[in-house]
């Protein structure tokens, strides 16, 4: 098309410099007269050329002009739907985002509500349960009530009475809680148990007495007797002994050497000789020696008790066997008083450390932690083992039946 442009540009411009206006017109008006000229032919022709190849150049530009406009109007028109889409993509979106914040409108809405129900829920299970613990509480302090009323009624109003002189003109001991049992066989557990007794006692009050209350006991032990002896001499605060029904050997040493002893008149107080129970074959030196370690024993017990009845050992041991042929030597309270066993004979005693009612505790026990089962031999006869002496100990009890037998 180029090609077609500049040629016929070229035959324009050619035209125009080589035939002007006004001599073109008489030469064409002058060929009309005459006979056609070659040259003016050729000229017509190239005239006639020249105006269709202009006017196939103006179809042509037509044509450009028809596809540029097509193509203005197709990129505009395609700028439309481009411009068409973004706005139903931007309608879409705000439809979108107005739907999510209507969405979120109403979940929100929704929470609010949902919080609502749930702190009232949150209050009306916080009202039940503080009803319900008012009731329990209520409940419980009934129950409490009850049962500190039960409680309280298993105790006595009264309280412990301490005295220093605890004995009344009208001839009742008066005990407090400073009290302490010694029942049954005496053995190194008994002594565990009266002496850090008496110590404890002892450093609570070093002026009120304490008191060792021998309901029954056979003695024992010797070195666990000593021990209970030695604790009731080092205690500032007096220990008194107090017999009720039967204190025999080791338990009758323990009474007539307390600093201050009672019994009831009818309570009975029995001394004899330290005897041993030998379960083994012992050769003669063997006995000789067990002999002398007894002896020095009795040394120690038996002396300072005919010390205090203001005879000798030796007459205290004859005094025994003249009373009765196995010298066990056996006095009522009365009697034992005026042999110096026992200090005072009372007519009553006030235990007033028993403020709680007794069924409802255990019984004490008399001698821990060791308990001696009874048994019956081939013989049919009932008897218990004792517990196993140290070495060096025998055992101070009366024992006349062999109810109390060592292995």
């Amino acid at each position: 098309m180029k090609y077609l442009l500049t040629r016929t540009a070229l035959l324009g411009f050619a035209l125009t410099t080589w035939l002007p206006a006004e001599i073109a017109k008489p030469a064409i008006a002058e060929a009309k007269d005459t006979a056609p000229d070659p040259k003016s032919k050729e000229l017509e022709t190239l005239a006639a050329e020249n105006k269709l190849e202009a006017e196939r150049l103006t179809q042509a530009t037509n044509a450009m002009r028809a596809e540029v406009t097509k193509l203005k109007l197709e990129r505009e028109m395609f700028t439309e739907k481009l411009a068409l889409e973004a706005a139903k993509r931007q309608a879409s979106l705000q439809d979108e985002l107005a739907k999510m914040e209507a969405e979120k409108d109403k979940l929100a809405e929704e929470g609010e509500l949902s919080k609502v129900r749930a702190e009232k829920l949150t209050n009306d299970l916080k009202s039940v349960q503080n009803e319900s613990a008012i009731e329990i509480t209520r409940l419980q302090n009934d129950i409490a009530r009850i049962e500190i009323s039960d409680k309280r009624s298993k105790f006595a109003d009264s309280k412990p009475v301490f005295l220093k002189n605890p004995l009344k003109e009208n001839g009742a001991l008066v005990i407090s809680d400073r009290r302490i049992p010694l029942n049954g066989v005496i053995t190194e557990a008994t002594a565990d148990y009266v002496t850090s007794r008496i110590q404890y006692w002892d450093n609570k009050d070093r002026e009120m007495p304490i008191f060792l209350v021998i309901d029954s006991s056979p003695g024992g032990s010797v070195m666990a007797g000593y021990r209970i002896l030695k604790a009731m001499e080092s205690s500032d605060a007096p220990v008194y002994v107090v017999v009720k029904s039967f204190a025999a050997s080791m338990a009758a040493a323990i009474t007539t050497l307390a600093k201050d002893s009672y019994a009831y008149p009818n309570a009975v107080i029995l001394h004899h000789q330290i005897s041993a129970m030998v379960m083994a074959q012992l050769n003669l030196t063997e006995q000789r020696e067990f002999h002398e370690e007894s002896e020095r024993w009795w040394a120690r017990l038996g002396k300072p008790v005919a010390s205090k009845m203001g005879i000798t050992p030796d007459e205290f041991i004859k005094k025994m066997y003249a009373h009765s042929s196995n010298g066990n030597w056996s006095e009522f309270g009365e009697q034992a008083k005026d042999l110096k066993w026992v200090n005072h004979i009372v007519n009553g005693i006030d235990e007033t450390s028993f403020t709680k009612d007794p069924d409802t505790i255990e019984a004490p026990k008399t001698s821990r932690p060791i308990a001696l089962s009874e048994d019956i031999d081939a013989s049919g006869h009932p008897f218990v083992w004792l517990p196993r002496l140290n070495p060096m100990d025998v055992y101070f009890l009366y024992n006349s039946d062999g109810y109390y037998r060592m292995r």
